[in-house]
């Protein structure tokens, strides 16, 4: 394993491995110690009491950050007619059905996020192997897949996270940046803990969340107390 620089393992020491930080003392250790010299993102890692073989215990979605994640995502809205105006008049980047599917086949990737609307996905699943392996094929479920264009392309840009249990049921995800206040990070986070806490599946059994961690991008990670969020 490589060997940690001197910076790090100095900011290490500020930091007690043994104890469960409340949120805000934890984000804001989380920035105190972040190395970096550019605007570091911060992030939450969490570890759920799920058995992610099962497909009754899955875990995935999306919720808007209060504060957004400090960036801008490009949305790509595949859609026709009406839908394509009213995605454009949303905000969206890029807007268009065939020719955009077409785009994409031929292996253009500028962009962060795709929404579709449902009739579209005849011909977006054609897009599964481009698009599945990069975590970017719409889905119901994270709310990717709607008619409701306007609304989606609006909380994208507002600050729209998704978020989904990987295969050892833990899940990463950017809550703002080091330059956020601490107030800003707290409520972001809250947010994130809230959505996982509604979203606990009904046929998961025992502590549902095991570890929650905050850290920056380049920085160490800090373990805080889930009981603070009322986690069982």
């Amino acid at each position: 394993m490589a060997r940690k620089g001197k910076k790090y393992q100095e900011v290490m020491k500020k930091i007690d491995r043994e104890k469960a930080y409340e949120p805000a003392e934890a984000l804001a250790l989380v920035k105190e110690v972040a190395p970096a010299k550019f605007d570091e993102t911060v992030e939450a890692a969490i570890r759920l009491g799920i058995d992610v073989k099962r497909a009754d215990q899955q875990v995935r979605g999306a919720v808007v950050l209060p504060h957004g994640t400090g960036k801008t995502k490009r949305v790509l809205v595949f859609a026709k007619g009406e839908k394509a105006k009213e995605a454009e008049a949303a905000g969206a980047d890029f807007v268009g059905d065939e020719d955009m599917i077409n785009k994409v086949a031929q292996g253009w990737f500028d962009f962060d996020v795709v929404v579709a609307t449902p009739d579209m996905m005849g011909q977006v699943g054609k897009l599964g192997r481009t698009l599945g392996p990069k975590g970017l094929m719409p889905n119901p479920k994270t709310g990717t897949v709607t008619f409701e264009v306007e609304k989606a392309v609006s909380d994208i840009k507002a600050g729209k996270i998704e978020y989904r249990a990987d295969k050892a049921g833990n899940i990463h995800c950017p809550i703002g940046r080091v330059s956020f206040s601490n107030e800003q990070l707290e409520e972001n986070l809250k947010t994130l803990v809230d959505a996982l806490l509604k979203a606990k599946p009904a046929a998961a059994k025992g502590k549902y969340m095991r570890n929650l961690a905050v850290s920056s991008t380049m920085g160490p990670g800090v373990t805080v107390n889930s009981s603070s969020y009322s986690a069982r």
